[in-house]
């Protein structure tokens, strides 16, 4: 979706306006945008800090907690690229057209919801849904 649009720099979606329109796919398409390039400059300084220190401390103690620390940093970077992979999944929806429709129920999601979680694949009542049935599963085991 090779898009000229320009939104006013004031612009939000609002429940006034058809579902899904250009203005809106524009919007949230420049704001899972923004969102990607923050979170790829974020975690190229979590890289960089990574490979500035090293394990070679002499007291135990302070290589333990490096390790501590470098661990979440991984864990941490592993969020990030799972976050990046939904991102361009959004991205994805946008351009085939079923962003902002719930992919089990085909209903809207909700523009509050998507300003909230520009990620979000489902409806709030088909998430419950989801959280209900993992809940239960796990209560099983």
């Amino acid at each position: 979706m090779t898009t000229s649009i320009i939104l006013p720099p004031d612009y939000k979606p609002t429940a006034d306006e058809e579902y899904m329109n250009e203005m809106q796919l524009e919007y949230f398409r420049q704001k899972l945008i923004n969102w990607k390039k923050s979170i790829v400059s974020q975690s190229v300084d979590t890289l960089e800090d990574l490979r500035q220190g090293g394990l070679n401390q002499p007291d135990d103690v302070d290589r333990a907690s490096l390790e501590t620390d470098k661990a979440l940093d991984l864990r941490t970077k592993d969020r990030i690229r799972k976050l990046i992979t939904k991102i361009d999944e959004a991205l994805d929806r946008i351009e085939d057209g079923s962003y902002g429709y719930c992919e089990e129920t085909g209903e809207p999601i909700g523009l509050e919801r998507l300003e909230a979680r520009p990620v979000a694949t489902l409806s709030i009542e088909a998430q419950e849904r989801h959280e209900r049935m993992e809940k239960t599963f796990d209560d099983e085991n």
